[in-house]
């Protein structure tokens, strides 16, 4: 468990299939070292099968507090594990989070949002959407874009201009001329 940093492990027998996940709770928690896994583990262990998709992957892991999910084929044959920080991974490629851009993060009431409306309102300005998240608090939804440009100045002022709540823009080179033009711009809004 320490070389893999994960909290669980699967138990499985010789003919590969999944009897138990094994948690360092269990492990912490047994009578003596010389216990016998076998006799820690619960119920029908939580397992995923291999054509899970990474949303349901994670709401399982998240649903159960598990450091990894044990994969099963569809005759019950234990495959592997899919493990938080591959998950992690995943959902950084999934975000373009590698790849070089702007980044845009708006605040808009939830009966407001029209994810297609702030696409089109983006590309019809020359520049594509990269990724796109949204995360509800209440009745507001913030919605986190990445750009394929460096400088999301253009793109900030068109959703401001079309009823948006820009709550923040970050270009990959800014400096300090940007930084000062960028106040500048603030403060003739707030004087407007």
């Amino acid at each position: 468990m320490m070389e893999l940093r994960v909290r669980h492990l699967p138990v499985v027998t010789e003919q590969n299939r999944l009897v138990g996940l094994l948690s360092e709770e269990m492990l912490l928690d047994a009578e003596s070292p010389a216990t016998l896994v076998e006799t820690l583990l619960g119920v029908e262990p939580i397992a995923i099968s291999a054509g899970t998709h990474v949303f349901d992957v994670t709401k399982v892991m998240m649903d159960h507090d598990l450091t990894l999910v044990p994969v099963l084929d569809e005759n019950g044959i234990y495959k592997g594990i899919v493990r938080r920080h591959d998950l992690f991974e995943r959902f950084a490629r999934m975000l373009a989070t590698q790849e070089s851009g702007a980044i845009v993060a708006l605040e808009v009431a939830q009966r407001d949002l029209s994810l297609s409306q702030i696409i089109y309102l983006i590309e019809q300005n020359d520049t594509k959407v990269l990724s796109l998240s949204t995360e509800t608090h209440d009745d507001v939804v913030g919605v986190t874009i990445k750009l394929n440009i460096r400088d999301a100045t253009r793109i900030r002022h068109i959703l401001e201009h079309n009823g948006y709540r820009v709550v923040a823009a970050f270009g990959e080179e800014e400096d300090a001329e940007d930084l000062l033009d960028r106040v500048q711009e603030f403060m003739r809004y707030l004087e407007a």
